[in-house]
């Protein structure tokens, strides 16, 4: 299969994969406890005031007849409209994806530029006083959960240490720089304003710090295991045999060893989205993942739809991209097809 073709043919199963997305969002949604109209009317709202609710928003409607009325709109680019908010879904999505996405691609970038490293490091030279250190984080981190590990860095690098800000957000109580893309960082740079970046990567920091700690072992581990996978293979055996200069060893075990490791990183990148919502709220972030927890409390279920379809878009990118570098690292993937 020539490779368009492959291109293609993943971006028609993306399609599939966000329409089976939608369809069971929705309807499971439909099923948490809590009613949007009595969240709406109040809690001593009368029946009769809450039944006015429901038919104003719909909800009266069967569910097929909803779902019906929400894929149409969702054709026509209408998320619907928060009860919590006020806002429609798109408006509130645009104010806060774009604070959700600078705190997992930063996160990203450095699990992989760093964990990748250590890992093969870690692979090179199994017995190794810094590969045993290695495996040790890899295993303690592992078990720890995100939110614990940003409580605990919150209360050394800025309660005893004062090396932090303080977890309030993106910007702090300061004036954020005009708002352009909704990425600080590149509307800092886009002003011109060097103060602004500098704050926006301090209040970054935490949050990313976080992020990082508690997901970058998955990667390591997974470079790890398959450089010392490869190392014992015939080929590089052979390779070394026949007198290959060892930077040549190393390209062709790099090679080999990393196309597991890229697909490790999806899963890395899909737990750095999930983790963001509770690390979000630990950091008071105003990021989509907060915007999400707010729903559910509230019942609010357009966002909540809206927040797992955007989650459904970002993996199904994440994993587009994946199939796509492990097709150029293995062109076997492709040909097989």
């Amino acid at each position: 299969m020539d490779f368009g073709r492959f291109i293609i043919q993943r971006l028609l199963y993306l399609v599939l994969q966000l329409i089976g997305v939608i369809t069971i969002t929705f309807f499971f949604v439909h099923l948490l406890p809590g009613n949007p109209a009595q969240a709406l009317a109040g809690a001593g709202a009368s029946p009769s005031s809450v039944a006015a609710i429901e038919r104003e928003l719909g909800l009266d409607k069967p569910l097929p007849e909803q779902y019906l009325i929400y894929v149409g709109n969702l054709l026509h680019g209408d998320l619907g409209t928060s009860i919590y908010t006020g806002q429609t879904v798109i408006a509130d999505l645009n104010q806060r994806v774009p604070a959700t996405l600078e705190l997992v691609i930063l996160s990203m970038i450095l699990v992989v530029v760093v964990g990748i490293p250590l890992g093969v490091y870690s692979g090179l030279r199994p017995r190794g006083v810094g590969s045993r250190a290695i495996f040790v984080y890899g295993m303690l981190t592992g078990a720890i959960p995100d939110f614990w590990v940003g409580i605990v860095l919150i209360y050394l690098l800025f309660f005893l240490l004062a090396w932090a800000p303080a977890p309030l957000g993106q910007f702090g109580i300061g004036q954020p720089p005009t708002h352009r893309t909704g990425f600080l960082l590149i509307d800092s740079l886009l002003a011109g304003d060097v103060s602004a970046f500098q704050t926006t990567l301090q209040y970054l920091s935490l949050p990313v710090v976080t992020l990082v700690v508690a997901h970058m072992p998955n990667v390591v581990k997974q470079a790890r295991a398959s450089v010392v996978e490869v190392i014992q293979s015939d080929f590089i055996e052979f390779a070394r045999a026949s007198g290959l200069p060892e930077r040549v060893v190393l390209r062709y075990l790099l090679r080999n060893a990393l196309a597991p490791v890229v697909a490790t990183t999806a899963i890395v990148a899909g737990f750095l989205f999930g983790g963001a919502v509770l690390v979000e709220t630990v950091f008071s972030w105003g990021g989509v993942g907060q915007y999400a927890v707010q729903s559910i409390s509230n019942s609010d279920y357009a966002p909540i739809t809206a927040f797992v379809l955007v989650a459904a878009l970002y993996m199904a990118v994440m994993y587009l991209v994946v199939d796509v570098v492990y097709a150029l690292l293995d062109p076997r993937i492709r040909l097989a097809k």
